[in-house]
Order: structure tokens, then C-alpha cells, then sequence
């Protein structure tokens, strides 16, 4: 489990096919203190650490398979770019964003982005099977970002981005027409799936 607040934005180093893909990550982790095994958020995708770096070269690996790249923006990732990075919550951690599961269900599109006052509003294409997940005033993880929803409309909705998220995570480097891993609320899946029942 995750709770969307980001604590590194690490960079993507090494991309290699082996049958799935081999993605390496460098970090700011001290990644003495990361098990092999390990879950790493990566863009909110939850990932597993298959091997490391050390103090002197901080990265880790992971591998990413067909499905997970046919879920996420995992397969457009080219070296260079940059990555929102969070550790898993331990028990007794404050829950500062909401409850994020690292299983990302779709790719959303920005479609427009423009000054609010000191924010950036962003306004977001959802894919059509996703968009009755998302709500005003719900929550909603972008790139593993914990964001809260303004506004709906039919399938596309707009979150705000303040100046300190836009500066510790990816969304500082943004522009219209990129894409962005988007995981619903996980109440919002279930009261969906009752409601169905």
C-alpha cells in the first residue's frame, strides 16, 4: 500500500527486452535500506526490486511484463526521463495523501493545463470504462500523485496542482497531450462493484 505522496522523483537509466522488460532506475534512495523484493511506486505503478546499486550508484531494477505495460505509461519510458518514486506505508506511517494500491487502471491524457491563481489546474481525459470511478471531491492518483478531483465532465475531469507538488514530482514538467498512469479510488471500485451486485 501507498499513499501518494511522493518521495523522489528518480530518473529512468537503463531499458533492455529479455522476453519482459528490464527498466532500471536511478534513485535518491539509499538503497542499503532496500530489500530485494521490495515494492517501489514507480509513476504508480507498484513494482518489485529485482537488484540494486549501492552508496556510490544508487539505482534499482525491476521488470515490467506485457500486461503491466499494456496498463501504464510504462512502455512509452525512454532513458532520461523522470520518474515519481515512493516507498511502501509501514504500519503507523500518517497517511498524508489517501490509500493507493500501486495497481494502475488505465492511462489518462492531459488536455489542457493554465494558471490558477499560484496552481496549475489540469484538466484530464479518463478512458470511457474508468470515468464513473472519478468524482468531485474524491480522490484520485496521478503518476502515483494523491490529487483530489474538482470538477467532472462526461469523461475528462480537472485536478489542481499547487506550487510544492508541482515542484517535488513530475507534474513541474508536464505539458498537454502527455500521459499519465491514473489508479481510481479504491472505495469507489468496491462501492461500484456492490452497486452492480
Amino acid at each position: 500500500m501507498f499513499t501518494g505522496i511522493v518521495t523522489d522523483v528518480g530518473q529512468v537509466r537503463h531499458i533492455e527486452q529479455r522476453g519482459d522488460t528490464h527498466i532500471v532506475i536511478a534513485t535518491h534512495y539509499d538503497v542499503s535500506r532496500i530489500d530485494i523484493g521490495a515494492s517501489i511506486a514507480c509513476s504508480g505503478a507498484c513494482m518489485t526490486v529485482i537488484d540494486k546499486g549501492n552508496a556510490n550508484d544508487r539505482w534499482f531494477a525491476f521488470t515490467a511484463s506485457g500486461e503491466t505495460l499494456s496498463k501504464t505509461t510504462l512502455g512509452d519510458w525512454k532513458v532520461g526521463d523522470a520518474i515519481n518514486l515512493e516507498r511502501p506505508m509501514r504500519v503507523g506511517d500518517e497517511l498524508g495523501g489517501h490509500i493507493v494500491t500501486g495497481h494502475v487502471d488505465g492511462i489518462a491524457e492531459i488536455v489542457n493545463m493554465k494558471p490558477e491563481g499560484e496552481s496549475t489546474r489540469v484538466m484530464l481525459q479518463a478512458p470511457v470504462a474508468l470515468a464513473r470511478f472519478i468524482a468531485p471531491k474524491g480522490s484520485i492518483a496521478l503518476d502515483g500523485v494523491s490529487l483530489t478531483v474538482n470538477e467532472v465532465d462526461g469523461t475528462r475531469f480537472g485536478v489542481n496542482i499547487i506550487p510544492h507538488t508541482s515542484k517535488v514530482t513530475t507534474f513541474g514538467r508536464q505539458k498537454p497531450g502527455a500521459k499519465v498512469n491514473l489508479e481510481v479510488d479504491l472505495m469507489a471500485r468496491y462501492v461500484a462493484r456492490l452497486v452492480k451486485a
